[in-house]
Order: structure tokens, then sequence, then C-alpha cells
């Protein structure tokens, strides 16, 4: 299987940018596109610790991903590869293009959670 990621289907959209996802073979593959910063922390709010318990694999096409963990930050930028362990909370910054995986399982039990508070804060 393969798609062109702009012709994924979008599963999150904000004035500040668009996330694009698909399920292959227990994977979940998601595409960020961010034209402002995104401060998704208070949607992990009900989570072990109110933090994302999913890892991630991915990859920084354009811009700079931050992972704030309880004791320190991660920051990729365009080129880096990386794994963000169970007990994050990301921070999109502008120009933000990136490819990430996760097992798809685990990552719709963390969907739930962020679904629900997006709705009870409208978004």
């Amino acid at each position: 299987m393969h798609s062109k990621t702009s012709e994924l289907p979008v599963t999150f959209e904000i004035p500040e940018g668009k996330i694009r996802s698909v399920e292959w073979g227990g994977m979940a593959i998601e595409t960020c596109d961010i034209q402002e910063r995104v401060d998704p922390g208070d949607l992990f709010k009900g989570l072990p610790d109110d933090r994302c318990q999913c890892p991630h694999w991915g990859v920084v096409l354009k811009g700079t991903l931050r992972y704030r963990y309880s004791d320190h930050e991660e920051v990729y930028e365009a080129g880096d590869v990386y794994y963000a362990a169970p007990g994050h909370l990301p921070l999109l910054e502008p120009g933000l293009v990136n490819v990430e995986f996760s097992q798809a399982a685990m990552l719709a039990k963390t969907m739930e959670v962020v679904g629900r508070n997006a709705a009870a804060m409208g978004h």
C-alpha cells in the first residue's frame, strides 16, 4: 500500500493546521502540516500522568517538533528521525511537516480520550 501524504484522509483540522492519517497493517501513519504553534497538552488530560502513553516513531520533513517529558524536552528538526517514548506531550511549531508511525491499537486508546477532551473544548 502507498499514498501521497496529501491524499491521506484529514482526521483533525484546526485553524493552525491539519493532521492526516491512515491505518495500515496495524500501524497508524500520521502526517502533520502546521502553520501556527499548537500546544495540545490539555487534550491529554485523563490519560496516565495527563500525558500521551503511546510510543511514536517518525521523521521531521520541515520545521520543528518538541516532545515534553516530565523531566526533559526533546527537540526534533527537519531531517531528524525520532522515537518518542510514552509519557510525553507534543508541542507543534509553525512550519512543521512530519510523518509519524504508531501502533494503531495504542493510538486509538489515546485518541478516545483526546477526542472527548476536544469535544468538551468545542474543537
